[in-house]
């Protein structure tokens, strides 16, 4: 990879004025928090969570029956987690990517992947059904290769995909034809994505929905924690700080948190990820990376970064460290890591050598929820009064729409092409119990950096989870 000519100092002084907030969040149009739950409801659906999952899980159920009673309520304030502090990429894929599908579910993808098509369409609709602006760009995005290998890999993927027809809208890229859309000399090819992803405002677009859903009648309590699900006659019961809610049906979109129900909090660990943002770039600035279509990025390693331009045309740019805290432990003050942000602003440099110099805005980091075959998984309890979907592992900001779906269908006891799926019938393999989890994940992220570092030659443990199909991502 090529180096920037900036010293460490040089790199460590763009960070000197950076905000500990997420950028997205740091906005003084943030809607105020709906009163807490005091005493008691009653309803006919009551929705526990309010990131994405559960705001397209009310917003569709009310769509579906403008009649129902409809409650939701979030333990802090709607999107002030991951659904307030994501990349802002809303991909198509319900797999966590076309390889991953494949690898697991290679007799539907052809249906998964024409549901996610499908599924990306009516997000868009939605925004416009409900006027919800978010900064919705249906720009695409470019996976691009830094390393021969990769380079490699993207051509055997565009392979595979156009092999079972299922290359519509993709582009192979060679390094010159990647280089011309964003201009970066570490760049050796890409495989454009035009139409399977969109970029938006992750925080306007959580903002928004909570507000369409109070139009439609939705009753929204923010800073109203679930601490109990129990049975309570023909229906259930969740207890708060200060008050019940009883429901005929329970849908639970706590995803990163511990879950209501306990046997499903083995399928996912949390993973800490964050994101720098620049300042607004220049018009020179922009022209001397020449990033004029305005796609989403990634880059095609196992410690990946992802990048976009902001509609105020700033870089965000994340990923590559993977945190998991011993024990699973949510904290705090893994929200920063003053460590990553030193070695984000370091890549990005590499990167952008252009851009010497540029100061970052806002550092941030969050938890995601993942699983041990990276993508959501669903289900029922207490004899289907209760659904729940998790471990979406990055990739929710579009698939939990399709999530949403999902468990009203496990609500209604319908039969769909949803819930016939084999993603939708099947469950990951839970991480094991401590030390072990904490020395595999540790193994894992040891062995994909050696990869990365190696050609992609995977190691033995790394081939043994590929045959197990077990993995650690973000």
């Amino acid at each position: 990879m090529a180096r920037s000519a900036m010293s460490s100092a040089e790199v460590l002084d763009t960070l000197a004025g950076v905000k500990p907030v997420p950028y997205w969040l740091d906005d003084p149009a943030r809607p105020a928090a709906e009163p807490a739950l005091t005493g008691g409801e009653r309803c006919d659906l009551l929705v526990v969570g309010g990131g994405y999952s559960g705001l397209w899980t009310a917003l569709i159920a009310k769509e579906r029956d403008p009649d129902r009673e409809v409650v939701l309520i979030e333990a802090r304030e709607v999107g002030w987690a991951a659904s307030g502090r994501n990349g802002g990429f809303c991909a198509a894929s319900l797999t966590h990517g076309f390889p991953n599908g494949l690898a697991r579910w290679p007799g539907e993808l052809a249906k998964l992947e024409e549901l996610g098509a499908r599924n990306l369409d009516e997000i868009e609709a939605a925004l416009d059904r409900h006027g919800i602006d978010c900064d919705f760009e249906r720009t695409g995005e470019i996976d691009v290769a830094t390393e021969p290998h990769q380079a490699e890999e993207l051509a055997e993927l565009y392979g595979e995909m156009s092999r079972l027809g299922l290359a519509d809208g993709v582009e192979l890229l060679d390094e010159a034809a990647v280089r011309d859309q964003v201009d970066s000399p570490t760049f050796r090819g890409g495989l454009y994505d035009r139409a399977g992803v969109a970029l938006l405002n992750p925080a306007k677009l959580a903002w928004g929905l909570k507000r369409a859903c109070l139009d439609l009648g939705v009753r929204v309590h923010e800073n109203t924690p679930a601490t109990e699900l129990v049975r309570h006659g023909a229906g259930m019961a969740v207890r708060t700080p200060y008050g019940r809610v009883l429901a005929h049906r329970v849908a639970l979109a706590t995803n990163v948190f511990p879950s209501l129900v306990k046997r499903i909090r083995p399928l996912t660990v949390p993973v800490y990820d964050y994101a720098l943002t620049t300042e607004p770039l220049t018009p020179d600035q922009l022209d001397a990376i020449g990033w004029k279509n305005r796609q989403g990025l990634g880059d095609a390693a196992n410690q990946f970064h992802y990048f976009r331009l902001t509609a105020d045309h700033r870089i965000l740019w994340g990923g590559y460290d993977a945190i998991y805290p011993y024990g699973g432990k949510l904290d705090a003050e893994l929200d920063h890591r003053p460590e990553t942000y030193a070695r984000l602003a370091d890549h990005f440099f590499d990167c952008f050598p252009q851009l010497a110099g540029t100061r970052f805005s806002h550092a941030w980091g969050g938890a995601i929820d993942t699983c041990s075959r990276f993508s959501a998984f669903f289900g029922t309890a207490h004899q289907g009064r209760v659904a729940y979907a998790a471990g979406y592992t990055g990739l929710g900001v579009g698939a939990t729409r399709f999530g949403a779906d999902v468990m009203l269908d496990l609500l209604a006891g319908e039969r769909t092409e949803r819930t016939s799926l084999e993603m939708v019938r099947t469950k990951p393999l839970p991480f094991p119990p401590e030390p072990f989890a904490w020395a595999g994940i540790g193994l894992t992220k040891w062995s994909l950096a050696r990869a990365d570092s190696h050609g992609g030659r995977r190691n033995v443990w790394l081939r043994t989870l590929d045959r197990l199909g077990l993995g650690f991502d973000s």
